[in-house]
């Protein structure tokens, strides 16, 4: 990894750059909260404008934001001690005036930071506009360097637009190459190099124009209204796992790590969720990830509550293992000096994480970039949540790059988690009458084949009844038959 440092902070036009060093200090910033009325902003997004938006939003609550009243961006192993003795330097000569005094209130900066220590870059945007709203309390918040920006109207913006002509292609790996690095994993594991490790793969969407990010923002806020959903300078997505909170010396850290997607039968979905709570491979792997954020957040706590079990996270699409970690602050560090000590978890990295993320930077074959990385915001007191960028996408003009990870333990099959990147999360197979021209295997005899295959996994059936009409034929009852994986992470 390395160890350069370099930081460039701009300032409303003022910009000054050097490495190792974060610059002369650039005009003292002015800002101020208001009340409003939460009436006006029941729709946070609806007020992003095309120009910067940031957005940190969880069921019609959080943060948006737009324009930019100063910006750092730095790189390397010290990213994270630059953004906080810039966030130090600026809010110590800002003039705030905050009528409201929560969290989020008065200046407060978003911001989204590289995995690795090399390459990737890592960004903090002070906004110009942050408009937040939390239980029946709204506010406004402006930042200038002078007494004119103080009073904004605000104002719906116009609806974004859906991208069109999308066209996919492989990232950094195709279906095979990844599968043959999650089979090197798995021998590593095997044979005692580490524990755990979580691969990363990526696609590569182009559109006919310019993507706006809003469009995603929109989609990913009502699909998965429990998640985090965030936009900082291009990143975008919807996190259900929060790194850390910081609010008024208590801290929190939501582990997510164990998967099984839902299949919109409530009564199977409990079934699958009873299953994945006693699944060992999915239980050794929380356990994992559970245990790298306590130790983390130990030195940083007076007292911490560590549940012994986890609960399953129910969200629209999957279900996860979840453990929320709880602990009184013992010192003053700011919720991204938290989110530093956390990052990376054994729920992005694995376990023994500096072992599992040298592996990483071996065998992906690919720049992360912000992925999997801290994503959120912080006020001036260093109070905060910082979420950790998963479901998520790095959008540049008419690209968009999309990231999916697997945890890969022991047991893991290469195909399986593959199927699971690619957000399959089943195997359906016609019975045998269902071709016109010629006979299929038996459908039990081909899952069978499967789940014997994919060791490990049990075998469920489901019988559908459907109409099915070929030209010049009678139409007829068809069987399908399921094989779905207990546990794909």
């Amino acid at each position: 990894m390395s160890g350069k440092r370099t930081a460039v902070s701009s300032l409303d036009g003022v910009t000054s750059s050097s490495p190792g060093e974060l610059g002369t200090p650039a005009p003292a910033l002015v800002a101020r909260t208001v009340e409003i009325d939460p009436a006006r902003v029941e729709d946070l997004l609806a007020l992003l404008p095309t120009d910067d938006p940031v957005s940190w939003v969880r069921r019609d609550e959080g943060l948006v934001g737009w324009g930019r009243a100063a910006e750092l961006r730095t790189a390397g192993a010290a990213r994270f001690e630059d953004a906080a003795a810039w966030w130090s330097e600026l809010t110590s000569r800002a003039v705030v005036r905050d009528e409201v005094t929560e969290p989020g209130t008065g200046l407060v900066c978003f911001g989204t930071f590289a995995f690795a220590d090399s390459p990737g870059d890592s960004v903090l945007v002070v906004p110009s506009v942050v408009v937040g709203r939390r239980g029946e309390r709204a506010w406004l918040t402006t930042v200038g360097r002078g007494l004119e920006h103080l009073d904004h109207a605000l104002v719906a913006a116009e609806a974004p637009r859906a991208p069109e002509g999308i066209a996919f292609t492989d990232g950094a790996l195709d279906g095979e190459a990844w599968m043959s690095a999650v089979a090197d994993a798995v021998s590593r594991i095997e044979r005692g190099d580490l524990e755990k490790v979580v691969l990363a793969r990526d696609l590569v969407a182009r559109a006919d124009g310019d993507v706006d990010v809003r469009w995603p923002l929109r989609q990913l806020s009502s699909a998965y209204p429990m998640c985090w959903t965030f936009h900082v300078d291009g990143m975008v997505g919807a996190t259900p796992e929060m790194l850390v909170r910081r609010e008024r010396g208590l801290v929190t850290s939501r582990v997510l790590a164990g998967t099984i997607r839902r299949t919109g039968d409530d009564e199977r979905d409990l079934a699958l969720a009873a299953a994945l709570a006693r699944s060992s491979k999915d239980l050794e792997e929380h356990e994992y990830a559970v245990r790298s954020v306590a130790d983390a957040l130990d030195p940083h706590c007076s007292s911490m509550n560590v549940p012994e079990a986890p609960f399953v996270l129910h969200l629209p699409n999957v279900m996860h293992l979840a453990t929320d970690v709880a602990g009184v602050a013992r010192d003053a560090r700011t919720s991204l000096e938290l989110a530093a000590a956390l990052h990376p978890s054994a729920a992005v990295g694995g376990t023994p994480t500096t072992a599992a993320v040298a592996l990483i930077a071996e065998i992906e074959q690919m720049d992360r970039g912000r992925y999997a990385g801290p994503v959120g915001w912080m006020d001036a007191s260093g109070d905060g949540e910082w979420g950790i960028a998963l479901r998520s996408a790095s959008v540049s003009g008419d690209t968009v790059r999309l990231f999916a990870g697997c945890g890969i333990v022991a047991d893991s099959d290469p195909e399986a988690e593959l199927a699971e990147a690619c957000g399959f999360h089943g195997f359906f197979f016609g019975e045998h009458h269902q071709d016109r021209d010629g006979f299929l295997p038996s459908p039990l005899i081909v899952c069978s084949a499967v789940a014997a295959r994919v060791g490990g996994y049990p075998l469920r059936t489901r019988v559908e009844e459907r109409n099915v009409r070929w030209t010049g034929h009678p139409h007829y009852e068809v069987l399908v038959a399921q094989v779905t994986p207990s546990c794909p992470r």
